[in-house]
């Protein structure tokens, strides 16, 4: 339900602003200056002044007179003498605090005025203020402590021996970002800035936002205990005790961004081994296995085993872990890779129609494969978009709690698309993918096809390389690890034609790449062993 105002230009007992509250019918309160909304109950209207009091307070010329003609004075309540006020231009009238502001080119233009009661009134062209206590203070320095409060900036200074600017932002914490902008340049130009706020949740909060604003040279203070500002500290003679949380006061470092000193305990720790391994010796000592969220892919020649690689490995790791596996090949059936997984254990190629076997060996072969429901197909239907494989993969880690997913292949979901831009496609789908990585922690596996070379080619037994990759290099950008297949599906030896050889092309884990062994594919069992090719050619 809206609410309307009923009553504007009210003062704001947060940050002290004479005219910007405005009072809604519900009884909640908005304030223009410092942006705070108050609900019903817990709204606190400020009383309306005596007549005698607004024209007092509207007169500027008369503020100016008091500022200027009365002698500043201690405030022994708040253990402030009289040189710290003198400094800053600060001035007891009676009862009310008059604190000065001034605009960059130091020329008086307001004050705010404080009352017995701690309400907050202000008077002159507040809106072209500064920073209070700016103008006491030349441009540049070694140390600036920036607080919440004008008492707090006159505490602050006091605390350190009246050594080092401090100064104040004007409407409390929820301006504080706003006005540190407005004096950027000012606030810039010392080398290091102490933000020292209310020890609440608004003031930590502003903080850092202030401490983000100026990054490197900020640095935040921790109140002692029993602490909440620079004003508790002087009231309580704490010297002692502001020295030490100014002094210790934290860089700040942006969020994931950490100090390697504090890694100690995380270093300390045993390092993780893998995941999960490779089938293969070779490629286990090169790559040291398989890792979550890691984004590996497989390219070779068109038709020179990349499927049957990837089938190997998804054996393997169903084999070996009790994670999930997630299988995306969008160029065959699910009724053809699940035979093709299930050849696998029955060491027969039971999707080539040529290759006898009983049910019962099919049956046996289905239940190891289908063992406790595990492994997780994608029945594609002809839908190979962007986002449509994209959400898949999502599902198939978050819904299914898959760890280790496999897509076969990318380039089938490039070719899908209708802007028909190849390079622009595949950095969509690889950038997409590197983030569902980062995101869900798993371990995708993407086939990829590659150029054609300008000589010979992959079918012929050309070595592979991250150049040859397609697009414009995003795979081999976002990768954590390339792996190329070569074979020479023409070679007239039937042990070359049948022998691929593993070349790791990029490592992102640990730097070693090359040539990693050989597997040789067995027709009659439909398995890739490894093996010594020198030997077996």
């Amino acid at each position: 339900m809206s609410s309307n105002i009923v009553k504007a230009h009210q003062p704001c007992p947060d940050c002290g602003s004479s005219d910007a509250l405005s009072i809604n019918d519900s009884g909640s309160t908005y304030c223009h200056s410092c942006a705070k909304y108050t609900p019903p109950h817990q709204a606190k209207v400020v009383p309306a002044q005596p007549e005698t009091t607004k024209k007092s307070l509207s007169n500027w010329e008369a503020v100016k007179v008091a500022l200027s003609s009365s002698a500043s004075c201690s405030v022994p309540e708040r253990g402030l003498t009289a040189a710290t006020l003198a400094k800053f231009g600060v001035v007891v009238d009676g009862q009310k605090v008059l604190y000065p502001y001034y605009n960059a080119e130091n020329e008086l233009v307001a004050a705010k005025v404080r009352y017995p009661d701690k309400r907050f009134q202000t008077a002159g062209e507040f809106g072209d203020g500064v920073l209070f206590g700016q103008q006491a203070f030349p441009k540049g320095g070694k140390y600036l402590t920036l607080v919440e409060g004008e008492y707090d900036a006159l505490s602050a200074f006091q605390l350190q021996g009246s050594k080092y600017p401090c100064v104040s932002i004007r409407n409390g914490a929820q301006s504080a970002l706003k006005d540190c902008k407005a004096a950027y340049e000012w606030l810039d130009s010392f080398d290091h800035i102490i933000i020292s706020f209310d020890a609440d949740d608004v003031g930590r909060k502003a903080a850092a936002e202030v401490a983000e604003l100026f990054s490197g040279k900020a640095s935040v203070m921790r109140h002692a205990d029993g602490f909440k500002d620079a004003s508790d500290y002087l009231q309580a003679a704490a010297f002692d005790e502001w020295k030490h949380a100014f002094w210790k006061a934290e860089a700040y470092v942006p969020d994931g961004i950490v100090r390697l000193a504090d890694l100690w305990d995380e270093v300390n720790k045993p390092l993780d081994k893998a995941d999960a391994l490779y089938p293969y010796r070779g490629m286990n000592e090169i790559t040291y296995g398989i890792r979550q969220a890691e984004l590996v892919t497989v390219t070779a020649g068109s038709g020179l085993g990349k499927s049957q690689f990837l089938r190997e490995v998804i054996w393997n790791v169903v084999q070996t872990t009790d994670q999930n596996v997630g299988c995306l090949f969008l160029e065959e059936s699910v009724r053809k890779t699940a035979l093709s997984l299930m050849s696998l254990h029955a060491n027969k190629q039971l999707h080539l129609p040529t290759t006898e076997s009983t049910e019962e060996e099919r049956k046996a072969a289905f239940d190891a494969v289908a063992k406790n429901d595990r492994l997780y197909l994608f029945d594609h239907f002809g839908s190979t978009d962007v986002d449509n494989i994209v959400s898949r993969v999502r599902y198939m880690a978050k819904g299914l709690d898959c760890r280790y997913v496999f897509l076969d292949h990318v380039s089938i979901v490039v070719s899908a698309q209708s802007n028909l831009d190849e390079r622009k496609a595949l950095d969509e789908i690889m950038t997409k993918l590197r983030m569902l990585v980062q995101e869900t922690g798993i371990s995708l596996f993407v086939v990829s096809h590659l150029k054609r070379p300008d000589k010979i080619g992959h079918e012929e037994g050309a070595a592979t390389s991250l150049a040859q990759l397609r697009g414009s290099g995003a795979i081999a950008q976002l990768s954590d690890l390339v792996i190329g297949l070569e074979r020479n599906g023409q070679a007239e030896d039937p042990v070359e034609r049948n022998t691929t050889r593993v070349r790791v092309l990029k490592n992102r884990f640990s730097g070693e790449t090359g040539h990693c062994g050989s597997l040789l594919f067995d027709k009659q069992t439909g398995r890739m062993t490894e093996t010594d090719m020198e030997a077996a050619l």
